[in-house]
């Protein structure tokens, strides 16, 4: 069965019972990647270390969500 057939299958199903099935769908892809992981905690280390040590511009939270 083809992506097309299940696409046309789960179209006929009621509102609720899509949902469920986009859902469970969804889900399958939030699983984390320990490769991605270990790369976005290197960049955050990476990040913190530079705020520290004072190699970044910052803003303060009012430039960034105050009116201007």
């Amino acid at each position: 069965m083809g992506k097309h057939e299940i696409i046309d299958m789960a179209l006929q199903l009621k509102a609720a019972e899509r949902y469920e099935v986009a859902e469970r769908i969804m889900q399958s892809l939030d699983k984390s990647d320990p490769e991605i992981d270990k790369v976005w905690a290197e960049e955050a280390l990476h990040r913190a270390r530079a705020s520290d040590d004072g190699r970044m511009k910052t803003l303060s939270a009012e430039d960034v969500f105050g009116d201007k």
